[in-house]
């Protein structure tokens, strides 16, 4: 497979935004779950728990509750008072609404989906009835003492219960009134003088409302009656979120200490016909606040201040051995945040507010295989460009001679110039855009630098081409199949030919830069791409999905290669299907082309199209194990994949010129060491 020196990047200080609250969509069997910088992501748990789509944050969007309407109306509320929909096709807020109450600290829907509730800082319970573009105010109920912090409604639509400090209340929908008060026990003798905070209420249909408090409790209380039915003390600190499962069999609580503590409905003896709800599991999974919990059909989903989403599968839900029983924490955006300039050997950093262009480092010293060589030219930091307005940077890019820099936010695009003189470099504007570009999903300069390629909000893609003097607006591609879905993967040519783009619909369309044509549609395949790359010889697109299949479609002859019909039937290897987190990056090796590149978060593998593909009961030999073998029995052992674990957490693998392999990393341990201290806990012996 050959040998690379590596440059081993480890100063893209990326830090993940803790996760604020979610919600989970059981009828498209998607969640949608909303940062602390008021970004929001939807993950798709149908297809690999991908993250399908990402709606960029904005300095000024503070979330705090997040719902889903239907199949494809998705809604946040947030401390700024204001209501927003979003448009999932452009992936930005459709429109915003004030609800004139304050702060909105939490929202509920109904169960026929025709009205909100939002609870906000005045102590009002607001209305709002969903109409099929938009939702309008309605009315008000009573107005109490104290912010509302937690809403529920009852399956019925006439009831619904409101959480605030130290009191639950039930309100009558119709008529508007308080028609229950139930006074929250504060907790032990040493608390009694805080306020207990009523973080969460769930409002069961046997008219039965949980509710998970400051003291550590988890209570349920009749609420016809106003009488406590028993209480769990969960934990010393907070329950910050309750989730109730669907058919109301189970409830899961998070708390600030990191924990998550499952309730069931159980029958307390076999063959008894009454039913208690028992603490049954407890998972600690997280190290500091989980701020947000949701129980899917097979699992329960958990996320907080450590910035990780945590799928914990139900083994009594699941079978054994499948894609659904495996443990999933996400922590990395299922995408590139890392463009590579190849000749200059620059790398651009992308973070929500800002750029930064760095150069490789580099050694004049020659060494052994495993060995760490002396840096003699260290890396350098040439630029930081920090983005103009509000709203964070949705995509970014650097051209392959390192002379062109394009980002964009929902709001607008941005084309920078930079000259780079040994230590000087100069960076200058381009003031003069094309009128069609507004905001893009995803940027891509061609291999000479000479074009730009925007994948538009409207799911159209433009060719800009770049000079010196100006920039012109060349052609737009639309899709054959008129689709609106936006466009999240882009893939040139290296000879400059050819266009492909990949959307949201699993769509995958090629195009002529010559003829400026739509030229052909890769079939259609069920599961999202998560990376695609035109070979640079051959021509040959190569494509990654979400389900962690590869596929070579040859862009000439309008079909699947010999090799992509080989792969699928004779597959790579079984260790493969350890592979947990979506392929994000696929390149190939200049020295080699007959050598295809891809990544993951945990490990980055090497398939040599040239090399037999290995028997699937075969023991794996990876990157190590032939070398102690005789010159004799090496070749029988060569095999098409292989793989290196090495590096990890990744965000980036690129193969430079000159056997270059540059790894960007971003070890746990730094995003930890940035998180706000957690919840103290005594441990043994301290």
């Amino acid at each position: 497979m050959g040998e690379f020196k590596v440059h081993r990047v480890r100063f893209f200080d990326f830090m993940p935004s803790g996760i604020r609250c979610m919600a989970f969509n059981s009828k498209a069997d998607r969640l949608a779950l909303a940062r602390l910088d008021g970004s929001v992501e939807i993950f798709n748990f149908s297809n690999n728990y991908f993250q399908e789509k990402v709606i960029p944050g904005n300095d000024s969007r503070s979330i705090e509750a997040i719902c889903w309407v239907g199949c494809d109306r998705l809604f946040t509320a947030g401390l700024n008072g204001e209501v927003v929909e979003y448009d999932l096709e452009r992936l930005c807020p459709k429109y915003t609404l004030d609800a004139f109450g304050g702060p909105i600290w939490t929202a509920a829907c109904n169960s026929a989906e025709t009205h909100f509730a939002f609870g906000c800082e005045d102590g009002s319970v607001k209305l709002f009835e969903i109409l099929p573009d938009k939702i309008q105010f309605e009315r008000n109920l009573d107005r109490q003492k104290g912010r509302i912090l937690s809403l529920s409604w009852h399956k019925s639509g006439t009831l619904i219960a409101a959480g605030s400090l130290d009191v639950i209340r039930v309100f009558d929908v119709k008529s508007g009134h308080s028609v229950q008060r139930i006074l929250v026990d504060r907790g032990p003798a040493g608390t009694r003088n805080k306020d207990c905070v009523v973080w969460n209420v769930a409002f069961l249909s046997d008219y039965t409302i949980v509710s998970g408090d400051s003291a550590g409790k988890v209570q349920l209380w009749d609420a016809n009656k106003g009488t406590l039915i028993k209480t769990h003390l969960v934990s010393k600190w907070d329950v910050l979120s309750l989730s109730v499962s669907e058919n109301e069999d189970s409830i899961v609580a998070g708390t600030s200490e990191g924990m998550v503590v499952q309730f069931q409905l159980l029958s307390p003896t076999i063959g008894d016909a009454e039913t208690q709800w028992i603490r049954t599991r407890t998972f600690k999974h997280h190290t500091h606040d989980v701020r947000a919990v949701t129980e899917t059909r097979t699992a329960v989903v958990s996320g907080g201040l450590d910035t990780q989403l945590v799928i914990c599968p139900l083994m009594d839900k699941v079978e054994v051995k499948s894609s659904e029983s495996v443990l999933r924490k996400v922590i990395f955006p299922h995408r590139s945040l890392v463009s590579c300039a190849k000749k200059p050997s620059l790398l651009l950093f992308q973070f929500p507010d800002q750029l930064e262009l760095w150069r490789l480092g580099g050694t004049d010293t020659i060494g052994k295989p495993g060995e760490s060589l002396p840096v003699t030219r260290k890396p350098e930091k040439l630029l930081q460009l920090k983005r103009k307005g509000d709203d964070h940077i949705c995509c970014s890019t650097i051209s392959e001679c390192g002379h062109w820099i394009a980002y964009s936010t929902v709001s607008s695009i941005r084309l920078y110039q930079l000259q780079c003189d040994n230590n000087n470099i100069s960076i200058s504007k381009v003031s003069k855009l094309p009128k069609v570009l507004r905001s893009a999903h995803q940027l891509q300069f061609s291999a000479d630098s000479s074009k730009l390629f925007v994948a538009s909000e409207q799911a159209t893609i433009h060719v800009i081409s770049l000079s010196r003097s100006e920039c012109k607006h060349v052609h737009t591609f639309k899709p054959k199949s008129g689709s609106s879905a936006p466009v999240h993967l882009l893939a040139a040519s290296a000879d400059g030919q050819w266009l492909t783009s990949a959307n949201r619909h699993c769509e995958i369309n090629v195009y002529n830069l010559k003829k400026l044509k739509h030229h052909c549609m890769v079939p259609v395949y069920n599961s999202l791409p998560s990376a695609m790359a035109i070979h640079p010889e051959t021509n040959n697109l190569l494509m990654a999905h979400a389900d962690q299949q590869v596929f070579e479609f040859s862009i000439v002859d309008k079909q699947y290669t010999d090799w992509s019909r080989k792969l699928q039937k004779e597959g790579l290897h079984r260790c493969r299907s350890k592979w947990h987190t979506p392929i994000t990056h696929i390149t190939f090796n200049p020295s080699a082309p007959s050598q295809v590149m891809l990544h993951d978060t945990h490990m980055f593998c090497i398939i040599d199209q040239s090399l037999p593909l290995v028997d699937l009961k075969a023991q794996f030999y990876s990157r190590l194990t032939p070398k102690d073998m005789s010159e004799t029995d090496r070749p029988s052992k060569n095999n098409a994949f292989k793989m290196c674990k090495k590096y990890q957490p990744l965000l980036h693998v690129n193969l430079l010129e000159d056997d270059w392999l540059v790894v960007v990393e971003r070890p746990l341990i730094d995003i930890h060491s940035q998180l706000p201290a957690p919840v103290r806990q005594k441990k043994f012996g301290t």
